[in-house]
C-alpha cells in the first residue's frame, strides 16, 4: 500500500516537472496521513498540493521540504476560511466579462513541454514572427494533446501491441521510404500548384485522396489540422486512407495539467476549488439564468416589441436574468461607408434601446447586459477578434444602463468555476465554402454535430488559413478554445441548436428575427440551454 501510495506521489509531481527526495515523499505521505484522506481521494489531493507549490514564486524543479510545507499550511488556511464564508454566496462577485484584448499571450514552449507567457507588448498591426507563432501554437498544442491520449500513449498499451503501434511521425520522416505507411500531424492546404497537401512543422506532403472513401466525422477545411494516414509513394506523394480529426481533450484532464495557468488574467484557481464552486451554484443558485440573443436587428419593426415581451414577461414571472447577452448584427444590412442616414439611424436605434431597458428598473438594477458586435456592426477593425461597438453608437445606453458592457468578438465570460465563449460569425457557410473534404449526404442534424466537433477538436474558433479569415496575430491566442470551455456559444444566422460533445456545451442561440423571435437561456447550475420562442403576433 505505501509503494503504491509513493508511486502515486512520484507519478503526479512528475506531471508538473517536479523529481522528489525522499524526505519530500515523507512530508507528503504524513500530510496524507494526517488529514486521513481515504484510497479514492489520494490522487486529486497530491495533485492539488503539486499545483499549489507550483504557484509559488520561489517554486524549484526538487520540491523543497520548506516550500511544501508553507503550502500546505496555507491550504490549512483557505479549508477553514472556506467553511466560514460558505453561509455567503454573491454571484455579483464571480461574474467577469473578459475581452479578448485584455486576455494574457501564453505560447507553447516546445522546449519546456508547457505554456510560457509572453510580457511583449501586443499590437493590433502583429507581425510576421507572431504570425508563424500562431499557427505554430495551434500545431503544438494540438499534437501535445494527442501523444497525450490513451490511443496514442505506447506505454498504456501491452507490449505485445506496441509493434502494431501507429505512432506519429513528421513530413521529414518520409523522405527515403517509399511503400511504407505512415500517420501524421498537420495543416490541410493548397500548395503552389494549387493541390492539397498537409503542413507539419518540418515541411509538406502532397495527398492523393484516390483511395479515401470518406473522411472521419467533422468539416474538413483548409487551415484545419487532420490525423492523415497512407502509405507514400516514389512520386512524393501520400496516398491517404484514413483521415480523422484529432481528439479532444477534456477540460478535467487539460486542467489537471495545466491548471497553475491563469490562461484568462482572472487569477488561476484549482479542480478542488472549482468543484467547490460547482457545487455551490448547483445547490445555492439553481434558477439562476442567462439570455442569448443573436441578430437583434434593431431596425426591425418586430424587434422592439419582441424584446419589450420578453422583459414584460421577465417582470410578471419575477424572473430577472443574471445577464442578457446580445450578439449582432444589429441592422438588418450592412450600413454604407460615408452615408450619413444609415449612420445616424444606426444611432438612434441603440438610443432606443437604452430608453426600453431603463423603462425597467428591476432589471436594469439587477441584470448585466453584453453587446457583442456582428460581421456587419461598426467596430474599430474588421478581422479577428473584433473591438467593441465603437463608443460614439452607444454613448445613451452607458448613461442609462449601469450594468451595460461593450465586448469584444470574440469574447469570455466567467462565472465561478465556468468559462463561457461568446462567439458572433456566420460560421457553418463560412466553414462549408471552404470544406476540402466532409462525408457525403450529411443530414442537418449531422452538420451542426460535425461543425461543434470540428471546432472543438482544432481548440480554435477560426481553423481557416489566415488568406480565408484573417485574424491579429498577437490576439490569436483569445480565439483558442484550450482549455476546453465549460460552454460555447457560437451565434450563427444558420438554425438554433445545442449539442454536448466532450464534455463542453455549445449552442446556436438563433435569429432574433420575424414573427417568431428566437433565444437561448443558460442555466449554469445545470450546465445547459433551453431555447424560447416569442410571437409577437399573440401580443
Amino acid at each position: 500500500m505505501a509503494d503504491s501510495q509513493q508511486r502515486t506521489i512520484i507519478k503526479v509531481f512528475r506531471k508538473f516537472s517536479n523529481s522528489l527526495g525522499p524526505e519530500a515523499i515523507q512530508l507528503v505521505e504524513s500530510i496524507l496521513d494526517q488529514h486521513g484522506i481515504s484510497p479514492e481521494d489520494v490522487e486529486s489531493s497530491i495533485e492539488l498540493l503539486a499545483k499549489e507549490y507550483n504557484k509559488q514564486d520561489d517554486a524549484t524543479m526538487k520540491v523543497s521540504i520548506e516550500i511544501l510545507r508553507r503550502v500546505h499550511e496555507s491550504l490549512q488556511d483557505q479549508g477553514q476560511l472556506a467553511e466560514s464564508e460558505k453561509e455567503v454566496i454573491d454571484p455579483e462577485s464571480h461574474i467577469f466579462l473578459i475581452d479578448a484584448f485584455e486576455m494574457p499571450r501564453w505560447q507553447w514552449s516546445y522546449e519546456r513541454g508547457t505554456f510560457e507567457k509572453v510580457n511583449m507588448p501586443l499590437t493590433s498591426a502583429g507581425s510576421a514572427d507572431s504570425r508563424v507563432a500562431s499557427i505554430r501554437d495551434r500545431l503544438n498544442i494540438i499534437r501535445q494533446c494527442v501523444l497525450r491520449n490513451e490511443h496514442f500513449a505506447p506505454s498504456t498499451l501491452p507490449s505485445r501491441d506496441r509493434e502494431r503501434l501507429v505512432t506519429l511521425k513528421s513530413t521529414k520522416q518520409l523522405l527515403g521510404r517509399p511503400g511504407q505507411r505512415f500517420l501524421l500531424l498537420g495543416m490541410l492546404a493548397h500548395n503552389k500548384e494549387g493541390k492539397i497537401c498537409l503542413e507539419d512543422a518540418d515541411g509538406s506532403v502532397e495527398l492523393d485522396f484516390t483511395f479515401l472513401d470518406e473522411p472521419g466525422e467533422g468539416i474538413f477545411t483548409e487551415g484545419c489540422f487532420a490525423l492523415v494516414e497512407g502509405e507514400y509513394t516514389e512520386d512524393a506523394v501520400l496516398e491517404v486512407i484514413a483521415m480523422g480529426q484529432p481528439p479532444c481533450e477534456p477540460r478535467e484532464t487539460a486542467r489537471s495539467t495545466y491548471g497553475h495557468i491563469d490562461f484568462l488574467g482572472k487569477g488561476p484557481t484549482s479542480l478542488l476549488e472549482d468543484t467547490q464552486l460547482a457545487t455551490r451554484v448547483r445547490e445555492d443558485l439553481p434558477d439562476l439564468h442567462f439570455f442569448f440573443l443573436s441578430d437583434v436587428w434593431l431596425d426591425h419593426p418586430h424587434t422592439f416589441p419582441g424584446l419589450q415581451k420578453m422583459f414584460d414577461n421577465c417582470i410578471e414571472n419575477n424572473f430577472i436574468p443574471k445577464a442578457i447577452i446580445l450578439c449582432g448584427n444589429f441592422a438588418s444590412h450592412a450600413i454604407a461607408h460615408g452615408n450619413g442616414r444609415d449612420v445616424q439611424r444606426y444611432q438612434e436605434n441603440f438610443d432606443v434601446l437604452a430608453d426600453l431597458i431603463a423603462s425597467y428598473p428591476a432589471i436594469t438594477r439587477n441584470t448585466h447586459f453584453v453587446l457583442v458586435p456582428g460581421p456587419m456592426d461598426i467596430t474599430a477593425n474588421s478581422v479577428y477578434p473584433r473591438r467593441p461597438l465603437l463608443s460614439t453608437f452607444v454613448a445613451r445606453l452607458k448613461s442609462r444602463v449601469p450594468k451595460i458592457h461593450f465586448a469584444s468578438n470574440p469574447c469570455r465570460i466567467k462565472f465561478f468555476d465556468q468559462e463561457i465563449v461568446v462567439f458572433r460569425e456566420d460560421l457553418m457557410s463560412k466553414m462549408l465554402r471552404n470544406t476540402v473534404r466532409a462525408k457525403s449526404n450529411i443530414e442537418s442534424k449531422d452538420l451542426k454535430k460535425y461543425l461543434v466537433q470540428t471546432i472543438l477538436d482544432q481548440g480554435h474558433l477560426n481553423p481557416l488559413t489566415i488568406q480565408i479569415q484573417p485574424t491579429l496575430s498577437d490576439y490569436d491566442h483569445s480565439l483558442r478554445l484550450y482549455p476546453l470551455p465549460t460552454t460555447v456559444v457560437l451565434a450563427d444566422k444558420y438554425d438554433h441548436y445545442n449539442v454536448t460533445y466532450t464534455g463542453c456545451h455549445v449552442f446556436n442561440p438563433g435569429r432574433f428575427v420575424s414573427n417568431s423571435l428566437t433565444f437561448y437561456t443558460y442555466k449554469p447550475a445545470e450546465v445547459n440551454s433551453e431555447e424560447c420562442v416569442l410571437d409577437v403576433d399573440s401580443s
